[in-house]
């Protein structure tokens, strides 16, 4: 796992939709799981996202907890 991409999960904010302006690891898991079945977007954003949902998907959020600070 890049140390970079556990990074941009506790930095980067959503940058469009219902969740808007919210830091990605925040993101309720209801809201990864629609992704999945729906498929997740292209690029950079659709790897970080599905990087989370699997993050969430394992019970491994406690990887994102000491970058979060």
């Amino acid at each position: 796992m890049n140390p970079e991409i556990l990074n941009e999960l506790v930095t980067m904010r959503m940058p469009y939709g219902k969740y808007k302006g919210v830091i990605l690891c925040n993101l309720p898991e209801p809201y990864l799981v629609w992704y999945h079945s729906k498929g997740f977007p292209t690029g950079k954003l659709g790897m970080l996202l599905h990087t989370l949902y699997e993050i969430k998907l394992n019970g491994l959020e406690y990887l994102l907890e000491p970058l979060k600070k």
